[in-house]
């Protein structure tokens, strides 16, 4: 065989191989679009390639320092830096009044400040969120912190203005606060110097105070590479106060706002104002008084049920979850379930009243999900929410603006969040 007829069957051979590689390609690419139009649209995310999927987005050296950065964290973590910050975060919570007495008074003083707020409006149409998230938002940093704030300290409102308008926009776990707004991280940096600073052991302000403790006595005892360290600090204050805020705020706007929408449940007859006015008249309200108002209690968890405001679900808003994907389930498909509620999708508080009107917990309701993920501040979340929404239905009654009594609205979320 000549020379030419080597160099033909040679460039033949390259040929055929390249022109099978170009088709492999387009199968790859048009099969993948094809896939992703047929399954429906997948929760936005990085889009792989053919072939590489997400390798050229990791950090080929080390790998798993990309994964690490979305895992260390209380709400998303896994294995031992989960379970120790999930147990020194109850443990700790709970010793600075975490559903007790002391977070009690914390609600009430807060109470008074929001009611203040309300009446300055003076009957006229205004947006509760913003009051009604620095209310909340007092409550877990009173927790966290050992303080309070003011409503108009400039530097506190655009902490909580940044963090409920991201957990609302992005629609993300609460842990992207700090990838999409450095500065709210930096804040806290700079509040945690200030406590190291005025650190005393014997007297621990709240939980950062308790954490910096544990922190010092183990580098003292010579521990190194603890899970108590300045990053995880700052994520897991950054989870507790997207968390503990976005979730109670917004559920005492769909309250406010059922009862706009509701005035005969609101009003006269066996309702809310009645029923509080009969048991408990001018004087505060107390946690120990929900047991005497059950059509009261009954209201706050069908809001609960109803707003459903942290959902999640195979399918959400015409976003796919393919077979095998990880998920974090809340379980909160149950909250809709026609086997177990008489109006699923109507805002109906008797589905917590039994024949003689006394309140009954049902299995069904679960609105801080289950199991070892179970929401942290639960407690402290029903406190919040009995005594803030009892509070303003005692002293106001809320209707809609001039002009909107028949404008209807949806109780789905506008995003896809976990909260």
């Amino acid at each position: 065989m000549g020379i030419l007829d080597l160099f033909l069957q040679s460039s033949s051979s390259i040929s055929l191989l390249g022109a099978l590689l170009v088709l492999l390609l387009v199968y790859l690419v048009s099969s993948s679009s094809f896939s992703s139009q047929k399954e429906g649209k997948e929760p936005p995310g990085p889009r792989p390639l053919p072939v590489l999927g997400n390798l050229l987005q990791l950090d080929l050296k080390r790998p798993y320092l990309t994964l690490l950065k979305v895992r260390k964290r209380v709400l998303w973590s896994n294995g031992d830096s989960w379970k120790e910050m999930r147990r020194f975060a109850l443990t700790n919570l709970r010793d600075f009044g975490m559903g007790k007495k002391a977070s009690e008074d914390k609600i009430i003083e807060e109470c008074d400040y929001l009611i203040e707020v309300f009446k300055t409006f003076k009957g006229e149409a205004f947006d509760t969120t913003q009051p009604i998230n620095y209310a909340v938002s007092n409550i877990i940093c009173s927790i966290v912190y050992g303080s309070r704030f003011e409503y108009d300290d400039p530097e506190f409102t655009s902490l909580v203005d940044r963090t409920n308008r991201t957990i609302q926009l992005v629609g993300s776990p609460s842990i992207q606060v700090y990838n999409m707004f450095p500065w709210i991280g930096k804040w806290n940096l700079g509040l945690f110097s200030h406590l190291k600073e005025t650190l005393n052991p014997q007297m621990c302000r709240g939980f950062v105070d308790a954490f910096l403790v544990r922190k010092q006595n183990l580098e003292v005892s010579g521990i190194a590479n603890s899970h108590f360290n300045d990053r995880n600090l700052l994520y897991t204050v950054l989870n507790l106060f997207a968390a503990g805020t976005d979730t109670t705020a917004t559920t005492l706007r769909w309250g406010l706002l059922y009862m706009a929408k509701n005035p005969k449940i609101q009003g006269k007859g066996l309702k809310v104002q009645e029923e509080v006015n009969r048991e408990i008249g001018s004087r505060q309200v107390q946690i120990e008084d929900r047991k005497n108002l059950p059509f009261t209690d009954a209201v706050i968890h069908e809001t609960q049920r109803l707003a459903n405001i942290a959902p999640m679900a195979k399918t959400f808003q015409c976003l796919y979850c393919p077979q095998g994907t990880t998920v974090y389930p809340l379980l909160t498909s149950v909250l809709y379930d026609e086997s177990e509620w008489e109006r699923p999708h109507s805002f109906y508080p008797a589905h917590f009243l039994d024949k003689d009107g006394k309140f009954v917990k049902r299995d069904a309701f679960m609105p801080f999900s289950a199991g070892r993920r179970i929401c942290l501040g639960e407690g402290l979340a029903r406190m919040e929410l009995f005594i803030f929404f009892t509070s303003l239905l005692q002293h106001f009654r809320f209707t809609p603006p001039p002009g909107s009594r028949h404008v209807l609205f949806s109780v789905r979320p506008p995003q896809l969040g976990s909260i």
